[in-house]
């Protein structure tokens, strides 16, 4: 896993005599933040297929919906594996196709399957298995957990280096010591990394089994920030 860590902007501010008009402002208090980062790898892999029907009878196009989304969910199923390959139905939609001079001439539906998880390469040789829908989406995030595990790395990272230039700027200014104030922790949580999946060519793949989708997973950056105040003291 390859680690990267970035320190932000420093702010300080030495508090002035003053009391503030609500409630009297710490002497000599100290405003910082800094940010530690980790680069990892995405491991959840996403497709939505999907397919669209259209005709001049609503139960028809309703049925081939159908038909085309039951096909899919039964080659889905056949790798679906609890927290390793999750398969879900999404939009399942019928609506009138109007003239240009008004009045309803036709139906137009669509059907969605969506499939994530972390057994990409299952996932990927689906993609090549299925042939009554198209990839309409192809996409890369990260799990909770390794999300979370990540965190708990970087959290450590970024209190060190928020104590480590309290210190240091503690000492610049002449004092001995600092005690922490208010102190906040916050961290990023990274998004889906889409990726281009036209559908007309991957829905020519589909008459083949042997053909598997090429997918890259890609790093995601996991940031935690740590920004508060300390009251700088004697010692």
């Amino acid at each position: 896993m390859k680690k990267k860590v970035l320190m932000a902007g420093l702010s300080v501010m030495v508090a002035s005599g003053l009391a503030a008009a609500a409630e009297p402002m710490p002497r000599d208090r100290l405003n910082l933040s800094a940010t530690a980062s980790m680069e990892v790898t995405r491991d959840v892999l996403s497709i939505a297929f999907s397919t669209t029907k259209e005709g001049s009878d609503a139960a028809v196009v309703q049925s081939g919906l159908k038909q085309a989304l039951d096909a899919a969910l039964a080659e889905a199923r056949k790798v679906a594996k609890p927290g390793q390959v999750e398969v879900q139905t999404g939009n399942f939609s019928l609506y009138p196709r109007y003239a240009p001079k008004g009045g309803i001439n036709g139906w137009q539906g669509t059907a969605e399957l969506l499939v994530e998880g972390r057994d990409a390469a299952s996932i990927a040789q689906l993609s090549g298995r299925i042939g009554s829908m198209s990839i309409a989406r192809v996409g890369y995030s990260l799990s909770k957990e390794a999300r979370e595990k990540a965190e708990a790395e970087v959290v450590v990272q970024a209190i060190e280096r928020f104590k480590a230039r309290a210190s240091d700027y503690v000492k610049q200014f002449g004092y001995g010591g600092y005690a922490i104030g208010e102190v906040n922790v916050s961290s990023s949580e990274p998004g889906m990394m889409p990726m281009a999946a036209p559908p007309m060519r991957f829905k020519a793949m589909a008459a083949s089994a042997d053909e598997a989708l090429p997918v890259e997973a890609g790093k995601a950056s996991v940031n935690v920030t740590v920004n508060g105040s300390v009251v700088m003291t004697a010692r």
